[in-house]
C-alpha cells in the first residue's frame, strides 16, 4: 500500500476525477465528431490539415498534461513501480525473465512481429486489402505527404501517451487508491476509452494494448522501451502497412483526391470507405481550401 495524507488524497481524487471526466467527454463528443468529419474528406489537403491538428492537440493535451502531472506526483512514480514489481506474481515473472531470458523473449517477439507483418502484407496484397481492428480504416494514409503525418502521429503517441498513461496518471491514481494494480488498470482503461471514436471493438483492443504496454513497463522498469514499442506499433499501422500493401508512398502529394484504401474482407452491409452519407452533411470537397465551419473547434 502507498499511503498519502488525507488532504493530498482528496486533492489527487479531485484532479483525477476532473481529468478523466474531461478526457472521456472529449473522446465521446469532440473526437467522434472530428473523426466522422475526417472520414468524409476526400481532399488530401483537408486530411492533412486534420492530421496536423490532431498532432498539435495531442502534444498539448497528452504531452503537456502528462508533464504537468508528472511534476506534481514525481515522488510517487518510483515507489509505484517498485511496489508493483514487489508483488509476488510480478516478482516471480521478473525473476524468471532475468539472466537474459527476458532479452531473448523480447527479441523473439520482435522477430515474430516482423515475420507476421511480412506474411500479413503478402496476404493483404493477394486479398486486395488489410483487415483492421476497430474503425480505423479512414486513418490509413493515402499518399506520400500523409505518410509523413502518420509517422509524426505515431512518434508523438509513443512519447506523449506513454508519458501520461504509464507514468503520470498511474502515479496520480495510486495516491487515491493506495494500491498499484488498480492505479495501472484504471489508467489503461482510460487509455482505451479515449479511443471511443473507433467503436466498441476499438475501445476493447486499445485497452488490451494499454495493459500490454503496462506489463512491459512493470516487468522491464523502462519507460523508454515502452515508448519505443508504442511508436513502432503505431508506425506499423500508419506507415509500414499503407506503404507495403497499398504503395501509398508512390502516390505524390499532387494527387488532390487519392482514392480510399480498400479493406479485405468487407461486410456486405458496410458502405465503402469514403461513400457520401445521405444526410446532406457530406463534405463535397469542391476545392482543397478548408472551410472554417469544417474544422472549427467543438464548443
Amino acid at each position: 500500500m502507498l499511503e498519502a495524507e488525507p488532504l493530498t488524497r482528496l486533492i489527487a481524487a479531485g484532479v483525477a476525477v476532473a481529468l478523466i471526466a474531461a478526457f472521456v467527454v472529449r473522446a465521446r463528443q469532440k473526437d467522434r465528431r472530428q473523426f466522422r468529419r475526417f472520414r468524409r474528406y476526400r481532399s488530401t489537403a483537408k486530411r492533412q490539415q486534420m492530421m496536423r491538428r490532431w498532432l498539435v492537440e495531442s502534444l498539448l493535451l497528452f504531452g503537456l498534461t502528462g508533464a504537468a502531472i508528472l511534476i506534481a506526483v514525481r515522488d510517487y512514480v518510483e515507489p509505484l513501480l517498485a511496489a508493483t514489481q514487489q508483488l509476488p506474481p510480478v516478482s516471480a515473472v521478473r525473476e524468471w525473465l532475468g539472466g537474459g531470458i527476458g532479452v531473448a523473449l523480447l527479441a523473439a517477439a520482435l522477430a515474430a512481429l516482423v515475420v507476421l507483418t511480412a506474411v500479413g502484407v503478402r496476404s493483404a496484397r493477394k486479398d486486395g486489402g488489410v483487415i483492421v481492428v476497430g474503425d480505423i480504416a479512414a486513418l490509413l494514409p493515402r499518399n506520400r505527404p500523409e505518410l509523413g503525418w502518420g509517422a509524426a502521429l505515431s512518434l508523438n503517441a509513443g512519447l506523449s501517451e506513454e508519458l501520461l498513461f504509464r507514468l503520470a496518471l498511474p502515479a496520480l491514481l495510486v495516491i487515491v487508491t493506495g494500491e498499484p494494480l488498480s492505479a495501472f488498470g484504471l489508467a489503461a482503461l482510460v487509455f482505451g476509452l479515449l479511443h471511443a471514436y473507433q467503436g466498441p471493438v476499438g475501445i476493447l483492443a486499445t485497452t488490451l494494448v494499454g495493459l500490454a504496454f503496462t506489463a512491459v513497463y512493470v516487468l522491464s522498469g523502462s519507460i523508454l522501451l515502452v515508448m519505443a514499442l508504442h511508436a513502432l506499433f503505431d508506425l506499423r499501422t500508419l506507415v509500414i502497412i499503407p506503404a507495403a500493401v497499398y504503395r501509398v508512398h508512390e502516390v505524390p502529394g499532387t494527387v488532390r483526391f487519392p482514392k480510399p484504401l480498400p479493406l479485405a474482407p468487407r461486410r456486405i452491409d458496410e458502405p465503402a470507405e469514403g461513400a457520401q452519407p445521405a444526410d446532406g452533411d457530406a463534405d463535397a470537397d469542391a476545392s482543397d481550401a478548408p472551410r472554417a465551419s469544417d474544422d472549427a473547434p467543438a464548443s
